[in-house]
C-alpha cells in the first residue's frame, strides 16, 4: 500500500467532521489501515515521532484511527466516555504540524469503544500520555485540532527551538 501525503495545518479538510465507517465499508477499511500503517512508519522514519493517526490526516473523511505502539490497534467509529475528572496538562505534536508543539489539557483517564476489523466491539480503557492520544487522535475526527485546545496565547512552542530532555 502506498504512503499518503499528511494533510497539514490549514489545509480546510482537518477541520471537517467524519463519517462513521459502515459493515460495507469493512474490506475499504482494511485497506485504509493498510495505508495509515505505512504513513506512520515513513513519517516515524523521517521525523523520529508519530504513535497514532486518523484517517482525516491522509484524507480519508471517516472515523477510523490507526496506533503503532506495543502492536497495532485499529479503531473504527470510536466513542469516547468515562473520562475523568482528574487533568494532565502537556505539549502535544502532531504529524499535521511536525514542528509545533502546543500544550493542552487532557483527562488522565478515558474509555474508548469501537469496533474493530473484524467489526467485533472493543473497549479500551486508557490512562496518561495513551489517554491523551486516542483523544486527540478522535478530536480529528470531529474536525478539531490541538491548536484549537491550546490552554492559552502562549501554549505554542517550535519543536526545534526547544532544549531536549537530559
Amino acid at each position: 500500500m502506498p504512503v499518503r501525503p499528511i494533510l497539514l495545518l490549514g489545509d480546510p479538510a482537518l477541520h471537517q467532521t467524519c463519517a462513521e465507517v459502515h459493515l460495507d465499508e469493512l474490506a475499504l477499511a482494511s485497506g485504509w489501515s493498510k495505508d495509515l500503517h505505512d504513513t506512520t512508519v515513513d513519517f516515524r522514519a523521517r521525523h523520529g515521532f508519530g504513535r497514532a493517526i486518523a484517517a482525516p490526516q491522509i484524507g480519508i473523511m471517516k472515523r477510523l484511527i490507526y496506533f503503532l505502539i506495543e502492536r497495532p490497534v485499529v479503531l473504527i467509529n470510536p466513542r469516547l466516555h468515562d473520562f475523568s475528572e482528574e487533568t494532565i496538562e502537556l505539549w502535544d505534536d502532531c504529524m499535521s504540524f511536525p514542528d509545533l508543539l502546543v500544550k493542552v489539557r487532557r483527562h488522565r483517564r478515558c474509555v474508548a469503544t469501537f469496533r474493530n476489523l473484524e467489526w467485533g466491539e472493543d473497549t479500551w480503557a486508557l490512562e496518561d500520555n495513551l489517554s491523551e492520544l486516542l483523544q486527540h487522535e478522535c478530536d480529528h475526527l470531529d474536525g478539531i485540532l490541538a491548536t484549537q485546545r491550546a490552554i492559552d496565547g502562549r501554549s505554542f512552542a517550535l519543536k526545534s527551538q526547544r532544549p531536549r530532555p537530559r
